[in-house]
């Protein structure tokens, strides 16, 4: 029963065994190259073509190995490489961009006789009925409530609280700002309320006043916070159907305040601004 379960080992066994003493022989009494010893190499050099392939692939496969790992670290390397120039770009386009805020503020500044101060917005609230932002100058820079706020191309606000070191902007849009206004073309007065999502909206002129969709809106200079001639925004819509004697007026404000990011605060006194003072902080 054993030789008939392992025959096949004992089979193999014995010849391996049969041509190790033929080998041994064939070593010790031919000097030649005899057949036993012809037919021992041969039968030995598939096994040795099998170790030597095995040692090869072995090899191969480290070598390609060390490979892949020289090829993650020098594609970590460059992604790390790439990561950094692209925050780089996104620093020079972002200064590039700030460059030209600044460039238009400056122009404004060219433009307009009067003393400014330019600040940072740093907070904005845009509630349903109340739009006011924060700027980053206060007391401490000269600034006071009351002083009118502009950006390219004309008026935002006025501030309304003043600490040290940070200010208020109650914007045009907010339902509780006033400003005393004139149509450009005709010179009709009125008073621009804040309208919130809707913009602003025009009050107290009269049903017989020529006022059309595309006028210009600007200060009155009629009060002493806001100077006359500064840029509010333009006709969008007017309604002469509405019961009531005053036209019913939409106004489309200049500036954008979804992107406020620098204004410039006039600091010229209250009842200063017909003295046509220019200066630059």
């Amino acid at each position: 029963m054993f030789f008939k379960n392992y025959r096949t080992v004992i089979f193999i066994g014995a010849v391996i065994a049969a041509a190790l003493i033929l080998l041994s022989y064939s070593l010790k009494y031919d000097s030649g190259m005899g057949v036993v010893k012809k037919l021992v190499l041969e039968a030995a050099a598939p096994v040795q073509i099998f170790f030597n392939g095995s040692i090869e692939g072995v090899e191969n496969a480290w070598k390609r190995y060390i490979h892949l790992v020289g090829l993650e670290d020098e594609n970590l390397r460059l992604k790390n490489k790439i990561a950094n120039l692209q925050a780089e770009l996104i620093r020079y386009k972002e200064g590039a961009l700030e460059a030209q805020r600044l460039k238009k503020l400056l122009s404004l500044q060219e433009e307009q006789p009067f003393n400014f101060t330019a600040a940072r917005v740093i907070a904005k609230e845009q509630a349903a009925l109340s739009k006011t932002l924060w700027i980053d100058k206060g007391s401490a820079h000269g600034l006071k409530s009351g002083m009118p706020v502009i950006v390219p191309p004309g008026l935002i606000g006025r501030l309304t609280d003043v600490s040290w070191h940070s200010s208020k902007v109650l914007l045009l849009i907010d339902e509780n700002s006033n400003v005393d206004v004139l149509i450009q073309r005709t010179r009709v007065q009125g008073i621009v309320r804040g309208a919130g999502s809707r913009g602003c909206v025009v009050r107290y002129i009269s049903k017989i006043q020529d006022v059309q969709e595309g006028d210009v809106v600007v200060t009155s200079g009629m009060s002493n916070i806001f100077p006359k001639g500064l840029l509010v925004g333009k006709v969008s819509h007017v309604d002469r159907m509405d019961v009531g004697l005053f036209l019913q007026i939409r106004v489309a404000p200049f500036a954008d305040f979804s992107m406020l990011e620098e204004v410039l605060v006039l600091t010229t006194g209250q009842g200063e601004f017909s003295e046509g003072k220019k200066t630059l902080k």
